[in-house]
């Protein structure tokens, strides 16, 4: 064999070897067995109802898998001023949620789809271990959405919820897109593409809770944050989802039913 024929064979194998890799490997987890101190609380009594009772448990996030739209119903976290740091962290591979009993979608589904793989909760508030960034990488916690919607109007919300956190403390965030029939899909896994998208964020106030909750047209919007706010009760009819099903019946009640930014700094 000559050397021309040599180079061209090597060349061939490195071409296959990367394709391969592209299309077939990802890393088989991010989870690690981490002593109590070292996880995020949640606090269990805020959590939402599962319609799938698929509910995993992360380390630093809680979330509701619908595996009949390939994502997450809602992710559920809580986010501390200590948590927001600057620490420069190696973007991971997005891969399969290992805790997700039918496996959540594959991120080759958004390939080519023109839609970005949007955090759900975000990694920019999980920069302070390792762990906490790249749990977020997991496919379950990634919805298809629109890159100027990602990057406008979703990232204004997340910017403010991270001030919120800087100056009011420790808050508890709710999040995902609306799941309901006849939304289009991509992959071949079709993966739903929501056409709305909500928040809820929770803050302690002595023995109260305060919360506000908005609701967004999955499109890029320059209006005001306070323009898409809306009680809980409105979330719930849409999608089905009690959020605050273990607090008292009149609590419950007095958190669900107004959409007031008082004491909110906007």
């Amino acid at each position: 064999m000559n050397k021309k024929t040599t180079y061209s064979v090597l060349l061939a194998l490195c071409l296959i070897g990367f394709w391969v890799f592209e299309n077939f490997y990802t890393p088989d987890t991010y989870s690690k067995d981490l002593d109590n101190n070292e996880k995020t609380v949640i606090p269990t009594v805020l959590l939402p109802s599962s319609t799938t009772g698929e509910l995993v448990h992360h380390n630093h996030f809680t979330l509701s898998y619908r595996e009949d739209y390939e994502q997450a119903e809602w992710v559920a976290y809580t986010l501390k001023k200590e948590h927001l740091t600057y620490d420069d962290r190696k973007r991971p591979y997005f891969i399969e949620d290992p805790k997700v009993r039918t496996k959540s979608a594959d991120w080759r589904n958004y390939r080519g789809s023109g839609y970005d793989r949007g955090h759900l909760c975000p990694a920019g508030d999980r920069r302070f271990s390792e762990n906490a960034y790249n749990e977020t990488f997991y496919t379950s916690n990634i919805s298809p959405q629109d890159a100027a919607f990602n990057a406008g109007i979703w990232n204004r919300l997340e910017q403010k919820i991270r001030f919120w956190a800087k100056t009011h403390g420790t808050l508890f965030v709710i999040t995902g897109g609306v799941l309901e029939k006849g939304l289009p899909s991509i992959g071949e896994e079709d993966v739903s593409v929501p056409n709305y998208y909500y928040k809820i964020v929770c803050k302690k106030r002595g023995d109260n809770f305060e919360v506000i909750a908005f609701l967004f047209p999955h499109k890029e919007s320059a209006a005001e944050l306070t323009h898409f706010l809306v009680t809980v009760d409105k979330l719930e009819e849409l999608t089905r989802i009690d959020f605050f099903a273990d607090l008292s019946e009149t609590l419950e009640y007095d958190l669900e039913r107004k959409a007031d930014p008082t004491g909110w700094k906007f």
